[in-house]
């Protein structure tokens, strides 16, 4: 099934409506909201993307999301991409918001943190592996492990404005 997005200009303006694929393959500017999650103690949620995955397979991430879809804001699709990703059910709180110029193609970005409380139940289809890490825990492990380039750039520009 197609899915479909809101095509944006470079100030986040809304153009119209197309297709996601589409929107990839013509360079169109479209709308991405992820999650950083964290338990209650800190740590982050970091996970290993199925080897199936069509961007990045068996590549690391710290962020959770997906298309903002037709009249979705950038929150309701970070709450719908925990919620469909990892089972959870949870507020999410907006970090950043910014135009990431990605190795798989360039889209508006809207980072959200979120709190998790318990475990999350991630379609282990989807992913294979998760664990929690403490920041300097994944300092390390992205200079082993293959991390996903536009996730760790959101990763960065959370870290310099999640705690202010």
């Amino acid at each position: 099934m197609n899915q479909l997005v809101e095509r944006v200009d470079e100030q986040d303006d809304v153009l119209g409506v197309a297709d996601r694929a589409e929107a990839a393959r013509r360079g169109w500017l479209h709308r991405v909201a992820t999650s950083i999650c964290r338990d209650e103690e800190g740590r982050i949620l970091v996970f290993r993307r199925s080897d199936r995955a069509d961007r990045f397979p068996g590549y690391y991430d710290v962020t959770v999301g997906g298309a903002v879809t037709p009249g979705e804001s950038y929150e309701q699709a970070a709450a719908r991409g925990l919620a469909e990703q990892l089972g959870a059910r949870v507020p999410v709180r907006p970090v950043v918001r910014f135009l990431c110029r990605g190795v798989s193609g360039s889209y508006w970005l809207g980072v959200h943190e979120a709190v998790l409380a318990g475990e999350p139940r991630p379609d282990p289809e989807r992913v294979p592996w998760h664990g929690w890490m403490s920041e300097g825990e994944l300092r390390l492990a992205v200079w082993r492990w293959p991390f996903t380039p536009d996730g760790q750039d959101a990763f960065t520009r959370y870290l310099a404005l999640a705690r202010r």
